[in-house]
């Protein structure tokens, strides 16, 4: 395979040539037992171009074609040349993610390598010997080894463009401006949005049941720090958080970028490498955290989550709860509002009201045609007010809740109103600022970025200056 090293001092854009690469074959007559030269043609894989200290081969065109196909994407209309401008930003933000020391955690990849290669096999039946050769790769090593540098590289690209807009923020004189700058006939419509608020009810577990847990948790503390047990061993046999396997059995922390809920959080950064945390609770059960490695400001860690057992007894108790907060609503005793208040078991609704927030717009409106299509299914028939009956579902956790819901005002679909929607705007603005800044980060690092292309794509049409014309 033919490489060639970049430079960070030079600036200047290139365009490397096409070569053919021809690799003498020397043929062996049998009879005369004398060497035949030979020459029979071998395309080598050449470089297309070359972003900082990264390489895009010929051969990765066609490659992130496939992965996005393989993926559900439709690149229909899409030609070579936007392929290739994709990969071009993604090396461009890889490098510079280099350049400012950020870093992605290595055990997190290769979970992530996992769960593409499971995904992918669902297109070949489970076959991995037809997937390594559809991939072109000598066995399943090769092509996890490649998976995982382009993984590894996206995830620099991503984490680079979050940096980027980190720090974006718009006030409430540009979202005016932003709004009065669109003609009114352009204005964004705006589908039928509705209100929703729920009063949801939890079987709840017994003393004796969370204590058994605790116990449990408290002899696997024990096995690890006294008698030096693997706690990977007790997170593979007894864990029940089934994304810590797709993580490869790790989570990495920042302590400056929040992930995973608050008390597990600080259960984990209070540890030193290799401690292991006291039992603790969260919304998903009770957890033991063991601290594998401390990198400055990023925690490697695992843990083992075990959620108490519901019993029978407490389903049933919880829905026919239900069922009487809801016979009292329905018989005018008692508004929904003042019902969640005083039943509903959601602590982040039920002080208000049971309204639900949108988790896109963060407000109480939720657009029908982009509404989640299970929530929209329970409230699709309700009239406004009207109590629905009481629904069971399984929350976020895994464990039966029962809900019942109802419709608390419904706008019919409009024309943006700049007052009615404001953090919509607001959205749509912050995201065009969030854009520009991006491509202004992106015009000034392609020229002070040593970048260069073969004649293959020197006729593109890029959308950014990747020829440096």
């Amino acid at each position: 395979m033919s490489i060639l090293f970049a430079t960070n001092n030079v600036i200047a854009q290139e365009i490397i040539e096409d070569k053919k690469e021809e690799k003498p074959v020397e043929k062996v007559d049998e009879k005369k037992d004398t060497v035949v030269n030979s020459f029979k043609p071998v395309k080598i894989d050449g470089v297309a171009a070359v972003v900082g200290n990264f390489i895009i081969l010929e051969s990765d065109v066609p490659k992130e074609r496939e992965q996005i196909i393989a993926a559900g994407g439709n690149l229909d209309g899409v030609t070579d040349c936007e392929l290739m401008g994709t990969l071009l930003e993604k090396k461009l933000y890889a490098h510079h993610a280099i350049q400012d020391s950020i870093q992605v955690s290595d055990a997190e990849i290769r979970g992530q390598v996992d769960y593409q290669i499971q995904q992918f096999l669902q297109y070949f039946n489970g076959d991995m010997k037809k997937l390594i050769a559809y991939y072109k790769k000598d066995d399943e090593k090769s092509l996890r080894d490649e998976m995982f540098e382009i993984t590894k590289s996206n995830q620099l690209a991503s984490k680079m463009q979050g940096n980027i807009v980190e720090g974006v923020e718009i006030t409430p004189e540009e979202v005016r401006e932003y709004f009065d700058k669109i003609p009114k006939d352009k204005r964004p419509f705006f589908g039928t949005e509705l209100k929703v608020a729920q009063i949801i009810a939890e079987p709840k577990t017994t003393e004796e049941e969370e204590q058994r847990i605790i116990d449990k948790l408290n002899g696997f503390r024990e096995d690890v720090l006294e008698r030096g047990a693997s706690f990977r061993s007790k997170a593979v046999l007894y864990g029940e958080d089934p994304g810590l396997k797709d993580a490869g059995y790790i989570y990495t922390l920042d302590r400056k970028k929040p992930r995973m809920v608050k008390e597990f959080r600080q259960a984990a950064f209070a540890l030193q490498e290799g401690g292991v945390s006291e039992p603790f609770k969260t919304d998903f059960g009770y957890h033991i955290v063991y601290c594998q490695k401390i990198r400055g400001q990023q925690y490697d860690v695992s843990h083992v989550l075990i959620k108490p057992k519901v019993s029978d007894k407490a389903i049933k108790e919880a829905k026919e709860r239900l069922e009487k907060v809801r016979q009292r609503i329905v018989d005018g005793e008692i508004s929904f509002a003042d019902a969640a208040k005083e039943a509903s078991d959601e602590k982040e609704t039920k002080n208000d009201g049971g309204q639900l927030i949108n988790p896109e717009t963060q407000d109480y409106n939720f657009e029908l045609t982009r509404m989640e299509p299970e929530l929209y299914s329970q409230i699709q028939n309700l009239k406004d007010d009207e109590v629905s009956l009481v629904l069971a579902e399984q929350d976020r956790t895994g464990n039966t809740k029962f809900k019942i819901l109802t419709v608390t005002d419904r706008i019919d679909e409009h024309q943006a109103d700049y007052a009615r929607d404001f953090l919509k705007i607001k959205g749509l603005a912050l995201k065009e600022k969030q854009l520009k800044t991006v491509s202004d980060w992106q015009s000034e690092k392609i020229m002070d970025t040593y970048i260069k292309i073969n004649e293959n794509f020197r006729d593109c049409d890029f959308s950014s200056n990747w020829l440096k014309k």
